[in-house]
């Protein structure tokens, strides 16, 4: 990757043990401080509600910080109200940095976030701690970096309380230990890794683009050959269904009831509570697969929704949030499969195919159908007698197996695809937390880059 080379600097001439197990050894000239004593730290209580009696202000949120390496002038804040009190106190300067006080998990504590330029109507709002580095000792681009690497961020993370939620005390966070380089060599590491966190920022945008493009053509494929077939030059007809629109002429548009079983095989209340299986949550399948590995559970201590069999040849298709698009081909003879309530499980009739069943699940023509039949707003669902009326395309036995096989090798392709750049995405983040890690705690020295030399 170009650009992306592990940069050949030199370390320190000398180190020193820093007194941090977790930080290691540190240049000899540098430091190691408290939070408190290199930066001023005030925790917001500015709720989101509009009051009467405060003045209008914009709300720097927990998504704002969240999501945003830099809160710059071009974010759109919520409008909310504070107090004369509350403004002045939590008013957002430029070379502040946020981070994250409270969240559902552990690891979205003291995510940090820098504040790039001064605003008189700009407050930090609540579930957030403002940090002030007191500018002889530190300064904020420089914090912004410390407090991402992984020995930093851990002492967060060990502090955090919670079973449910999770947060951080004010002396937790007053007592994270920072590596604290003198203020040349501060701006030095911050802006080497501003320029080289630009450049893995582009290698992660591009990265997305490309596998958003790899995942759109994968679904023209699937739809394409489940609606039309492999001839291109077959006579059509009017399949009957709008958004199906028209399909070979030897093709038949038939109601899923017919084609498919439905939920064929269930576990009955009366199981054995001692009875063990791999069950798939309703979170668990993406597009073609499963994003983990079923989790064992026995009967007795299993959900309510864990109720449905799946054996080999099945299909399994979300009935809920449609275009999620969360389909699975159970491949494997696995004899403990359990799926959620969730789920819809189709089992092939024998002049269904089971992996082309599996491709026209996946395809856009069935998800439409699936999202146009269902209701609800925050999470729309289809019911069972709904899905069993859907029309989908059935062509002869032999067809089918065909399509399955070409879909099979184009995917397989693509997914290959997909993966590899994947996985370049990781490995671009993982260089810049090595990079990123090394920097702030003295592993190689930077203080040539202030003069340009990279």
């Amino acid at each position: 990757m170009q650009n992306f080379e592990i940069p050949d600097f030199p370390p320190y001439p000398a180190y020193k043990p820093s007194g941090v197990k977790w930080i290691g050894d540190i240049p000899a000239h540098w430091d190691t401080r408290r939070l408190r004593y290199v930066a001023e730290m005030r925790v917001s209580n500015v709720d989101k509600h509009v009051k009467l009696n405060e003045s209008p202000v914009r709300l720097c949120n927990y998504v704002d910080v969240y999501h945003n390496e830099r809160i710059s002038a071009d974010l759109d804040f919520m409008r909310a109200t504070a107090t004369d009190r509350e403004i002045e106190r939590f008013r957002l300067e430029r070379g502040d940095v946020i981070i994250t006080k409270d969240s559902e998990t552990w690891n979205d504590i003291g995510v940090p976030a820098l504040v790039e330029y001064t605003a008189d109507d700009l407050v930090c709002g609540y579930h957030l701690a403002l940090l002030r580095p007191y500018k002889s000792v530190m300064t904020g681009a420089y914090l912004l970096r410390a407090l991402q690497a992984p020995m930093i961020s851990a002492q967060f993370h060990i502090q955090a309380n919670g079973v449910t939620r999770y947060g951080l005390t004010q002396n937790a966070i007053k007592n994270v230990r920072l590596p604290l380089p003198p203020l040349p060599e501060q701006r030095a590491i911050a802006a080497y890794l501003d320029r080289k966190g630009d450049i893995a920022r582009r290698y992660a945008i591009v990265a997305r683009r490309i596998i958003a493009t790899l995942r759109e053509l994968r679904q023209i494929d699937i739809h394409d050959a489940v609606t039309r077939g492999l001839n291109e030059h077959v006579p059509l007809k009017p399949s009957g269904v709008e958004w199906l629109g028209d399909i070979p002429s030897h093709w038949d548009a038939r109601r899923l009831k017919y084609w498919v079983e439905i939920n064929k095989r269930t576990l009955s209340e009366k199981t054995d509570p001692d009875f063990e299986f791999r069950y798939i949550e309703i979170g668990g399948v993406s597009a073609g697969a499963l994003l983990n590995e079923p989790a064992a559970i026995r009967f007795g201590r299993a959900p309510s929704r864990a109720r449905r069999i799946v054996r080999q040849g099945d299909t399994i298709v979300s009935t809920v949030r449609a275009y999620l698009k969360a389909v699975w081909f159970a491949e494997d003879d696995d004899d403990d499969l359990v799926c959620s309530t969730g789920f819809a499980v189709l089992t092939p009739k024998p002049d269904a195919f089971p992996k082309f069943v599996s491709y026209v699940a996946q395809s856009d023509a069935f998800t439409h159908q699936v999202m146009v039949n269902s209701v609800g707003v925050a999470y729309p669902a289809i019911s069972n007698s709904k899905l069993r009326s859907l029309l989908v395309p059935v062509p002869p036995l032999p067809e089918q197996r065909a399509i399955a096989a070409h879909l099979d090798a184009q995917t397989a392709k693509i997914d290959a695809a997909i993966a590899h750049y994947e996985r370049m995405a990781e490995l671009v983040a993982e260089y810049w937390t090595v990079l990123a890690a090394d920097a702030v705690t003295g592993r190689i020295d930077l203080r040539q880059t202030a003069a340009g030399v990279e």
